[in-house]
């Protein structure tokens, strides 16, 4: 009989022994039963016959992790304080030959068969590259981590196209993350045309069907450019060549449930443990990723067009001043795109007489009207309630909105330009990729003349007859309580403004009380990271570490008294860790939980990780490296 240590995936549990009377391999992945059901598990090792009874390995299969898969698995299992059984769940194991050596998996290169092995095609792609596009890649091509902050429009896309290529030539393949799906439809159209067969795309909403012929493709070698959102940095790639991070600044990028890994961040410590290069890309990258990486400089585009920034101090409204710059594009058939941070109507419903607001019954945020759907639906847990004609408190009926939202100004600009063909773009509208793909498609062929829409706007998309930008509740994103508010706020105002103005002259109109800030980094996103290191040094990221602890339980003073043990426990370890905050999150109740939550600061994420493990309790949740706030 032999004993093997294993781990359930999917578990917060640590490992368990099981027998077999067959040898397994390291890295195998096993059925067991466990808790009376069937589960997933790796063999992580052969251990000793233990002085307790064990179950025996039911079932095992073809799929294996290589020993790279597992070591990346422990990284994010220490770095982000995670189970090793909530970290294999991200990874998808390798499948079918396999080459055994003893009771180990032969490390990658012969994990697959040799029929599996990419061939070594020369190809050569119609991409053209400028000198300065040339110069950008040998920098790249030199460095593990390579930033490219290009401005929009500078060509980045030409430049990892054509190190993909040079990857096929050397038998190899790359990883090229996206954000988020919102992006993939055109830049797979782009890759596709380059690249053919040879491109896989891989995220979230594919079908059942979709993915398994990705898998397939996959697997047999064919698949040479894997491109997609987070999780196609965990599929079984064998000849690993080069990972790019698009628009590496994004915070899509950071899983927002446990284990909360930065998909770039992770990325970098593959690239490390595979030996490959990194490439991260973007218009307005990170202050942590500008300091910590050398980086090259494309400025301007390939766009003569010439932009004008209008500023108008105004609270969020379709004022006047934005109605008959949307009413004259419109004249001048030509597209305009408005942007605003809120989805829905409104965000809030509150009553003129004795100001009672309507929140969610399970959250401590207010609910968003919903006016097609006649309901007020909060955007945390999706509890949804009839919008009241009077207020529950005091029977007035003077109720009021506030925060204007997408569906609300569609409504308002339809309404306003009746000949005008208007169209939402954020999550409520663009639900799947098909919906997506279409209603770009509309836009560019000049279907629609205005889209209004969310963040999901500024994602990379190429529009091509836009001459109006018009950007609204900039101030809102500034005035946020999270240190990086300037950063994504000049981001999301860069991001948006280069949708415009890519064929001709364009007009972006901001509304802003704030026009100093804007108008002084708007074309010098450089300077704007140069000035904010000032601001973090000795606080912040890049240049201190920071950890968030959530606690969150139905009944509060539970979730609270968890916070005050780990706090107190914290106290022992005060000379390489500080407590910043402890106490109710700014969200205090979500889905009917309440919430709190520690924050702590070190130099080294090391200190972090020894404090927390050292003090940890059973409801702490662990956010490394957080961006969310609230």
């Amino acid at each position: 009989m032999y004993y093997y240590t294993l781990q359930i995936i999917n578990s917060p549990l640590g490992e368990f022994t099981y027998h077999s009377s067959k040898i397994i391999s390291l890295g195998r992945k096993v059925k067991v039963e466990f808790n009376k059901r069937l589960k997933d598990a790796v063999v992580l090792f052969e251990s000793k016959e233990p002085d307790f009874q064990t179950n025996e390995v039911l079932e095992i299969s073809d799929a294996f992790y290589s020993s790279k898969q597992i070591q990346l698995v422990k990284f994010i299992s220490t770095y982000y304080v995670c189970s090793m059984g909530d970290a294999f769940a991200l990874i998808m194991a390798f499948m079918h030959s396999h080459t055994e050596h003893g009771n180990e998996i032969v490390e990658c290169e012969s994990e697959v068969s040799s029929s599996h092995a990419l061939h070594g095609n020369s190809y050569e792609s119609k991409i053209k590259l400028s000198s300065k596009q040339i110069d950008a890649l040998a920098f790249l091509k030199e460095k593990r981590v390579g930033l490219l902050f290009g401005d929009t429009g500078s060509g980045k896309t030409e430049i990892y196209m054509k190190y993909f290529e040079e990857m096929i030539n050397q038998g190899k393949r790359s990883i090229f993350l996206m954000p988020e799906i919102s992006l993939t439809p055109q830049m797979g159209q782009r890759l596709e045309e380059h690249f053919g067969e040879s491109v896989i795309m891989w995220h979230s909403k594919l079908t059942p069907k979709q993915k398994k012929v990705a898998l397939e493709k996959l697997h047999s070698g064919r698949a040479k450019i894997i491109a997609g959102a987070r999780s196609a940095l965990f599929l079984p790639i064998q000849d690993l060549g080069l990972i790019v991070v698009d628009e590496e600044h994004d915070d899509s990028y950071k899983s927002s449930s446990r284990p909360r890994y930065n998909a770039r961040d992770l990325a970098i410590y593959m690239g490390k443990l595979y030996d490959v290069n990194v490439v991260l890309g973007s218009a307005t990258p990170s202050l942590t990723s500008y300091v910590k990486f050398p980086h090259i400089r494309l400025k301007g585009g390939h766009f003569s067009s010439n932009k004008k920034f209008t500023y108008e101090q105004s609270v969020e409204t379709l004022s006047p001043l934005i109605l008959s710059a949307l009413s004259k594009t419109l004249q001048a058939k030509e597209q305009s795109i408005v942007f605003l941070p809120t989805r829905a109507n409104f965000k809030y419903l509150i009553c003129q007489d004795c100001g009672h607001t309507y929140e969610c019954a399970f959250c401590s945020v207010g609910l968003s009207i919903h006016q097609k759907s006649h309901a007020m639906k909060c955007h945390y847990c999706n509890f949804t309630q009839a919008i009241p004609q009077i207020c529950s408190e005091c029977q007035s009926p003077n109720l009021t909105s506030a925060r204007l939202g997408t569906a609300e100004a569609v409504k308002n600009i339809s309404e306003e330009l009746p000949n005008a063909k208007v169209e939402q773009f954020d999550r409520d509208v663009i639900t799947t990729s098909a919906k997506l793909k279409k209603a770009l498609k509309r836009f560019n062929d000049k279907a629609t003349d205005i889209l209004v829409g969310t963040q999901m706007l500024s994602k990379g998309h190429d529009y091509h007859g836009v001459t109006l930008a018009v950007v609204m509740g900039m101030d809102n994103m500034l005035n946020m309580g999270d240190y990086r508010a300037r950063e994504k706020a000049l981001s999301a105002l860069i991001q948006v403004s280069g949708r415009s103005g890519r064929k001709k002259d364009a007009v972006v109109l901001v509304q802003s009380f704030n026009e100093p800030f804007f108008s002084a980094y708007i074309n010098n996103y450089e300077g704007f990271l140069d000035e904010e290191k000032g601001y973090r040094e000795g606080l912040y990221p890049p240049f201190k570490k920071l950890c968030r602890v959530l606690f969150s339980h139905k009944n509060g003073a539970k979730a609270q008294e968890q916070m005050r043990k780990m706090q107190d426990a914290l106290m022992a370890f005060s000379s390489e860790v500080e407590v910043v905050g402890a106490g109710k999150c700014g969200i205090e109740r979500v889905a009917n939980k309440y919430r709190f939550e520690i924050l702590l600061r070190s130099d080294k994420s090391t200190s972090l990780i020894k404090a927390i493990n050292a003090t940890k309790v059973s409801l702490a949740e662990v956010d490394m490296d957080p961006i969310e706030f609230s």
